[in-house]
């Protein structure tokens, strides 16, 4: 699989946590349905597969190459776009950690609040950006960047990242 084509596919399997998120959320609000274990392993999962993993090759790979070759409009939608997004949703995770932490402990309304809030904010947010990336940052990166940038990042990957 090619670098683009894994970065769509792991988008695609991004979104469906965000459903699966989405759905634990509602249970704690309709059902009181906790487990902090379950949110743990959802918050494990964010950093090693959805930040990591995916962010990492964006910010190693295909972003870096947008800004070694693309000068100012790849600075406004990197830099001050995606890379700002990426930042947000590392601090939503771990205000979520925090928030799960305090619940279990303390069941008040106000933490499961802030465990809801910080969740759907996170889903919220992965969803705007995956839209993005999807419909605007990866079609211009692949108009945009030349042939023979599009040939080393292809390389780079395949020798990092594709081992399979």
């Amino acid at each position: 699989m090619t670098l683009m084509e894994t970065l769509y596919k792991e988008h695609d399997e991004i979104w469906a946590f965000t459903e699966q998120m989405t759905q634990k959320c509602i249970d704690l609000m309709e059902h009181n349905i906790f487990d902090a274990d379950s949110f743990r392993a959802d918050i494990a999962y964010i950093r090693t597969y959805a930040d990591a993993t995916h962010h990492k090759k964006e910010e190693d790979l295909l972003f870096r190459a947008m800004l070694d070759e693309l000068g100012q409009v790849a600075e406004n939608l990197i830099r001050h776009g995606m890379l700002v997004e990426h930042d947000q949703a590392r601090l939503y995770v771990m205000e979520l950690e925090t928030a799960v932490n305090a619940y279990e402990t303390d069941r008040s309304p106000a933490l499961k609040l802030e465990i809801l809030s910080q969740a759907m904010d996170y889903v919220h947010l992965l969803r705007r950006h995956i839209e993005k990336e999807n419909g605007a940052i990866y079609p211009f990166a692949e108009r945009a960047l030349s042939p023979d940038t599009m040939r080393k990042l292809e390389a780079q990957f395949q020798s990092e990242w594709n081992h399979a």
